[in-house]
């Protein structure tokens, strides 16, 4: 019987927050997730991209994602989904991870390819590779396709439907924007029967007129509400008004790479929302000061989620 299917919606994949000795900041982390949550996002993925998750241990992984669950369910929370980037270096460490996963309560696996060795990652490969670990994980797998992170190793729709046919792998994240293999996919598997999610905000609304089943994407971290209201534009059929929405979406994109990517975000959360501190693990940089017409245009989204 094939796994369940992630819901449909918005899921972020949350900033963490450290000390300045590095170590986890706890009620910051806590603050941050209970405000993705009231912001009424559909799920919230630990360990992505945006979480720092290259930089963490084993340990500091399992105890990000049971710190999740904990805060989301002792708010009321239970029904926000989990989502945990398990994605390593070798098979074996990937399983590891997805094991890990299950124990500290997470819902689902959000998996990237090898990249080391890029050339040996033939297509032939990449399937084996993500089967493989498939077979294994105790929670239904999701293929992460992110090029910038991964060598610009790039899975095409042809390798993603084929390894949509496996009956644990109930999804996919595509990180590289492209509508056109988005909509090839959900052509062929509807979100009833595999999770395709746009990766980024700037093609939101666009994947969810191709078909997709909403995105993973890292803006919700400043502006969750401002997302859910597009959504919920897109679900009424109020195209024209949620057009709007996604035209500001798409600016903020690329105001948050512009500015400064994870370094920013955090900066801007502390600044505006009071909680966590500006500190990364390196080699990502902090940004210490806040400023230039990138920065402005995401304080004017973040002004915006205040009203909602």
């Amino acid at each position: 019987m094939p796994a369940a299917v992630p819901p449909s919606g918005i899921y972020v994949p949350a900033v963490l927050f450290f000390k300045d000795n590095e170590d986890f900041d706890v009620p910051a982390i806590k603050s941050h997730v209970l405000r993705l949550a009231q912001g009424g996002v559909t799920g919230i993925v630990v360990q992505g991209s945006n979480g720092e998750a290259q930089h963490l241990s084993h340990d500091e992984r399992k105890e990000a994602i049971s710190l999740t669950r904990k805060t989301l369910d002792e708010n009321g929370f239970q029904n926000v989904v989990i989502i945990a980037g398990c994605g390593a270096q070798s098979a074996r460490e990937t399983k590891k991870l997805c094991a890990d996963a299950k124990d500290a309560g997470a819902a689902f696996v959000l998996v990237l390819t090898p990249s080391v060795w890029p050339g040996d990652m033939t297509k032939e490969n990449i399937i084996r590779y993500h089967r493989e670990v498939a077979d294994y994980s105790p929670l239904p797998y999701m293929v992460y396709n992110f090029p910038t992170v991964t060598a610009g190793i790039d899975l095409d729709s042809d390798i993603i439907l084929t390894l949509s046919e496996h009956p644990n792998i109930v999804g996919t994240k595509l990180s590289c924007g492209n509508v056109g293999k988005l909509h090839r996919i959900t052509a062929v598997k509807p979100p009833s029967e595999f999770c395709t999610l746009a990766g980024v905000s700037e093609v939101l609304l666009q994947g969810l007129l191709s078909g997709s089943a909403g995105a993973i994407a890292a803006l919700p971290n400043l502006v969750p509400k401002l997302h859910m209201k597009m959504y919920a534009l897109y679900q009424a059929g109020k195209i024209e008004e949620a057009m709007k929405i996604q035209a500001q979406l798409g600016q903020g994109d690329w105001a948050t790479r512009k500015a400064g990517g994870v370094g920013a975000m955090k900066a801007l959360i502390s600044k505006h929302f009071g909680y966590g501190d500006i500190h990364v693990r390196r080699p990502l940089m902090a940004v210490a000061q806040l400023s230039g017409t990138h920065v402005d245009k995401l304080e004017e989204l973040i002004a915006c989620e205040k009203t909602l």
